[in-house]
């Protein structure tokens, strides 16, 4: 099948939606569909930079579109729907509402993903466009906390055929005979000790603030923070230096290739969230979120730590991560202290967590996507 995908996400780019977009068109690629991705800019990146970037190996052809802020990615819609027309792709994949509209409205079949709930003046009008425009079509919703959401907020009702709840995956090839923590730490030159892991951006509701409290607590423990935009990891930098904090190495933006290595060094991995969780572009998403890290923590077969919302025991349970109320200091130092003096407890956890992940591949998730459509 000829599958056209399309994206307001800058290609190469470091955030969340970037990375996504790349690995939900590998999936695709890899069950022997032609892909073919629409982008915005004027970009042309060798696929050797994207390959390492994004841990990607199934090339596919990535088109890149001019487009003007100004225009609310209509401009991307209307020229990347026009060009996969032209192209006779069978399917139209995009997490843009307009681009899935104006596919219907020419006759294509559309898959819409959503992450979030529709924003702005025109979001909530296309969104129900959508759900209303006759033709072949289906939505993606990350979470059934989302779903829900979306179904209360719109007054909507759809087949069943006509969506899937499609948490996002992991690219579990990655996650293959990683070494043990000490050996994965050698490997990366890291100190030899207990080490607790964080990999992602540093963005509000992350769980920053708790972590600037959690790490004094404990000078014993090595501390490992993966990730962060260049000037948010410089001033956590200059921060824990003028702290002196001697415990904690920043190592900035890793390619994706190469962060499992990283979340191997780990014994423990914190996905400390707030209740109020923003992203790239803003907003709150910690009732509706399905976070990326997630999936490779569970791949990485390590114990994981996480704040305890509602949406994340969608995938978490009690056998495979241990939870905190989100911000309370106290409780995440008691759970932090009886994994690190309990070994067993640790490894129960991450076996269970890496047998629960093979069921979250992304080629997985792309099969649910497409099953049935045709």
């Amino acid at each position: 099948m000829k599958i056209a995908l399309i994206s307001s996400s800058q290609v190469p780019s470091t955030t969340a939606n970037s990375i996504q977009v790349m690995k939900v068109c590998q999936s695709i690629a890899r069950l022997n569909h032609d892909v073919r991705l629409w982008v915005p800019g004027s970009g042309d990146t060798p696929w050797a930079t994207l390959q390492s970037h994004y841990g990607v190996d199934q090339e596919f052809n990535i088109q890149w579109q001019p487009s003007q802020q100004i225009m609310k990615r209509y401009d991307l819609a209307i020229s990347a729907v026009s060009q996969a027309a032209a192209w006779k792709a069978d399917l139209v994949y995009t997490w843009l509402p307009q681009a899935a509209v104006l596919a219907l409205i020419r006759r294509l079949p559309a898959i819409l993903e959503m992450h979030d709930v529709p924003t702005g003046r025109m979001g909530p009008h296309l969104f129900k466009q959508f759900v209303r425009q006759r033709g072949k079509k289906r939505m993606l919703v990350i979470t059934r906390a989302l779903y829900d959401r979306l179904r209360r907020e719109h007054q909507f009702d759809l087949p069943e055929d006509e969506y899937r709840i499609s948490p996002n995956g992991a690219d579990l090839q990655h996650y293959v005979d990683l070494p043990e923590p000490a050996e994965a730490r050698r490997q990366l030159g890291l100190k030899e000790g207990i080490t607790v892991g964080y990999t992602g951006h540093f963005y509000s509701g992350r769980g920053m603030n708790l972590l600037l409290k959690l790490i004094p607590q404990f000078p014993e423990i090595n501390f490992l923070l993966v990730g962060g935009q260049p000037e948010k990891v410089v001033t956590w930098q200059a921060y824990m230096q003028q702290s002196e904090y001697n415990n904690v190495t920043t190592s900035g933006f890793v390619d994706n290739l190469h962060l499992p290595l990283y979340q191997a060094a780990a014994d423990v991995l914190l996905m400390p969230y707030e209740q109020t969780i923003a992203g790239s572009s803003g907003g709150n998403s910690a009732d509706i979120c399905s976070p990326m890290k997630m999936f490779d923590y569970l791949a990485a077969g390590r114990a994981i730590l996480t704040s305890d919302l509602p949406v994340l025991h969608e995938v978490l349970n009690e056998r495979n991560a241990v939870f905190c109320p989100p911000n309370d200091l106290e409780a995440w130092k008691d759970a932090l202290v009886k994994l690190v003096n309990d070994p067993a407890a640790r490894r129960s956890l991450g076996e269970q967590a890496k047998r629960d992940s093979q069921k979250y591949s992304w080629e997985a998730r792309a099969r649910n996507a497409l099953e049935g459509f045709w």
